[in-house]
């Protein structure tokens, strides 16, 4: 599988950080399993990358300043995701697909969005006639499903002026669609109800005339510009994002709606502070929760300071305690490139020993005769208060030195509604690590569905998250950390009996 291409600039980074999860979950509906997934979402990156690198080149080499109208950087991710699904379908890996999307590429549909340009979805025409920074404010809100609080921040916009300013996008978005639906080819039939269109969905208290209903049931496309035109009623993000992406738009506007409302926001969350660039670290995508950041940090170190209170309490092993500390110390001081969700710390705790091989890259040795803990304790918090010091009146001196592990894992619910929750899981390594891969095992039978910053298997109840290629290596006493949705039925208690690279790894909290 190709790797993602290195940023050749702060630019690009930030549009790594910004749209991979994105693109990743397009891809995710698209194919007919996780590992297909993330390497058509790879392929496609890498598509839309070069696609934007010869745009620019171009530009620069005409000398006229101008730059071509195109679509904003999500969106056109997104049709990379269809162009290279569709370049699979015609070199034999179309079995990797979903039958439903291999039905519709080699339907009409799929030939709009690559035919003569004026019989192109109007969304499509519509959203790639505005100029850019119109067009991202509109489909971030619109189909991102981001809160306006987090658009203005992404954008630079004055938060106070931001909804306003989105009324007036909107509107220049209808403007655009209406023209290119004056500029469509159309039959005579279709050319009479234009004019009586465009007032239609003008006003939201007009009624729509039978005749035009009765039109409209029949003609794709007057119905389609219906729906562009019409800017009440909330259908303006189900356009943009059938339009726009063609197959699986509605789902995957569901999806983000879903992802917004747990909590799972992408992107950075200071575009003119963070460029997604770490000095001598891969560059990564980035999740974030936005509103609650500031919260979500304070949060963090009051959970990190109170799960440490046991590794500290006790006066007859006054050293390991100052060992627990400093290593805890640097998850904090020296987190390395994280997802903002992962700074939120409410984690299950849990120990023991597992096995299972992840998806993409297996297992480093690099802790793999590390010290294990006694088999045969599963009950995690139990356990996990076994391993503190706390309560030992000075005996066995050498001992907890010897049972320490060399790993502990915060697993943390960071959201949870009736049939799913969203979870992320923070690892402190003290050796080096070349690669990882981390398992656990669910009590209640959970299911991850997609997982971000990694790649999953699950086997019954044993789940292994392996590393991806952009957060592989870990420094000694660095911290990695992966996020994932899942659904759960009956009970949702914390995972238990972590592993990494199949060495026993302590649950704190």
């Amino acid at each position: 599988m190709p790797d993602l291409p290195t940023p050749q600039n702060a630019a690009e980074a930030a549009l790594l950080s910004e749209c991979w999860d994105a693109v990743l979950s397009y891809a995710d509906l698209c194919t007919s399993g996780s590992a297909s997934a993330t390497q058509l979402a790879t392929e496609a990156f890498t598509h839309g990358i070069d696609e934007l690198r010869a745009a620019t080149a171009a530009s620069k080499s005409t000398g006229t300043g101008r730059r071509a109208l195109r679509l904003p950087r999500i969106p056109l991710l997104l049709a990379s995701v269809r162009t290279v699904a569709a370049a699979w379908e015609t070199s034999g890996l179309g079995h990797r697909l979903d039958p439903d999307l291999r039905l519709w590429l080699h339907s009409d549909k799929a030939a709009r969005y690559v035919g003569p340009p004026l019989h192109r979805p109007l969304a499509l025409r519509g959203l790639r006639d505005m100029q850019e920074p119109d067009a991202v404010l509109l489909w971030l809100a619109e189909v991102e499903s981001l809160p306006m609080s987090a658009v203005a921040r992404r954008l630079g916009l004055d938060p106070a002026a931001a909804s306003s300013e989105l009324a007036q996008v909107r509107a220049l978005f209808r403007d655009r669609c209406h023209r290119n639906h004056l500029d469509t080819p159309m039959d005579a039939h279709c050319r009479s109800y234009a004019r009586l269109l465009d007032a239609v969905t003008r006003s939201p208290s007009a009624e729509t005339p039978e005749d035009l209903s009765r039109h409209m049931a029949r003609c794709v496309e007057c119905a389609e510009a219906a729906a562009c035109l019409r800017l009440h009623g909330g259908g303006l993000p189900a356009a943009l994002s059938s339009g726009v992406i063609g197959w699986g738009g509605l789902a995957y506007l569901e999806r983000r709606r879903r992802a917004a409302e747990a909590g799972m926001i992408g992107g950075r969350t200071d575009a003119a502070v963070d460029t997604g660039l770490n000095e001598g670290k891969p560059v990564r995508p980035r999740i974030g929760r936005t509103g609650i950041l500031v919260t979500a940090v304070l949060v963090s170190a009051l959970a990190l300071t109170v799960s440490l209170m046991p590794f500290g309490g006790s006066k007859g092993d006054d050293a390991n305690a100052a060992q627990g500390e400093s290593t805890d110390g640097q998850s904090v001081a020296d987190p390395g490139p994280t997802f903002p969700s992962g700074s939120k710390t409410k984690s299950g705790s849990g120990s023991g020993s597992g096995s299972g091989s992840g998806t993409g890259t297996a297992g480093s040795p690099a802790v793999a005769d590390s010290t294990s803990r006694p088999a045969g304790n599963s009950d995690q918090e139990a356990q996990g208060e076994s391993s503190s010091p706390a309560g030992k009146q000075g005996g066995a001196k050498g001992s907890t030195k010897s049972a320490a592990p060399d790993c502990r894992v915060k697993y943390e619910i960071v959201s949870e509604w009736p049939d799913g929750f969203q979870a992320t899981v923070t690892v402190t390594s003290t050796k080096a690590l070349a690669t990882w891969s981390l398992g656990w095992t669910f009590k209640d039978g959970q299911r991850v569905g997609q997982m971000w910053d990694g790649t999953f298997t699950q086997d019954d109840s044993h789940v292994t998250a392996t590393a991806a290629d952009y957060n592989k290596t870990v420094a000694a006493n660095g911290t990695f950390t992966f996020g994932f949705l899942g659904s759960w039925t009956g009970s949702n208690s914390a995972a238990r009996n972590f592993t990494l690279n199949k060495a026993s790894c302590q649950a704190v909290g």
